[in-house]
């Protein structure tokens, strides 16, 4: 048995006006094949691109390791050189990935190979983030917690990703006072019997390949898996639905403070009730 998930919807590429209609009012993911192609990115970005560029620099890294209360809000768990780290993908699989990383502001010249394109949605101009993972690294099931539509374009190779909007919350597992379900399921190849409510979730599944382009509505929940080595970039727009926004503000202000201050107090033992409670919770529903 598998997960239940629908290909996202596929376009060659697509207007304003019709991306508008079809799925940024109804909020619905989509998948644009062929919208960069004028991007020099679409030619110039890959792996060694990027090494040439911005070997010396020093980036931060993160890995699958379950959260610990002594770790900060995205702190990171390792250091390296981008050439070094850039190597290391090529050689064979690592954990380690790249995770919101704002290359555009240590490598300028890189914001000459694309341009902000015209969804009809204010873009965040000055936070293009990228993300570097290599074969079989992936991300834990989450949301971004801003809830912000996200422009996901991505550079080499293959990625898979599965997408569930927020009506699949009482299903998934999620951890209280954060933005991540229970890191221990395998979204890949999920355990039915420990996990069984994930059978009544509903969402979305696709494979990316170089130069195209995922929307992915706001606050949809994402896990991400390299198939092969590579990257990916983001773009944003802040949350247009009024709930959703006041969601992000009380995220950012109130929730993000809460935890930190809990894992302070109460150290693992805040970590290990959130996670006993992400069962119950769900068990209950």
């Amino acid at each position: 048995m598998s997960l239940n998930l629908q290909d996202i919807p596929r376009v060659k590429t697509i207007t304003k006006e019709a991306f508008l209609n079809e799925y940024f009012r109804p909020q619905k993911p989509v998948v644009i094949e062929r919208f960069i192609e004028d991007w020099p990115a679409y030619s110039k970005w890959d792996l060694d691109y990027m090494k040439a560029l911005g070997g010396n620099i020093t980036i931060p890294l993160y890995d699958d390791r379950p959260v610990d209360y002594k770790d900060g809000f995205n702190e990171p768990h390792a250091r390296m050189k981008l050439s070094e780290y850039i190597d290391l993908l090529k050689k064979e699989p690592t954990r380690y990935r790249i995770f919101l990383w704002n290359a555009i502001k240590e490598i300028p010249q890189l914001q000459k190979d694309f341009s902000f394109p015209d969804f009809g949605l204010r873009l965040m101009k000055g936070i293009p983030m990228l993300f570097f993972g290599g074969r079989d690294s992936y991300t834990f099931m989450h949301y971004d917690i801003d809830l912000a539509n996200i422009f996901h374009f991505h550079f080499e190779g293959k990625k898979e990703v599965i997408l569930f909007d927020q009506k699949q919350n009482k299903y998934l597992y999620k951890i209280p006072h954060s933005l991540i379900t229970r890191e221990d399921i395998d979204f890949n190849n999920p355990d039915f019997k420990k996990w069984p409510m994930l059978k009544k979730a509903t969402g979305f599944k696709t494979e990316l390949n170089h130069g195209e382009v995922l929307y992915m509505p706001e606050g949809y929940w994402h896990y991400m898996r390299y198939i092969t080595p590579g990257f990916s970039m983001s773009l944003r727009a802040i949350a247009r639905n009024p709930k959703n926004f006041s969601k992000a503000i009380y995220n950012l202000v109130v929730m993000r403070n809460f935890d930190n201050a809990m894992r302070r107090l109460r150290g693992q033992k805040w970590i290990n009730w959130k996670n006993e409670r992400a069962i119950t919770n769900t068990h209950k529903s």
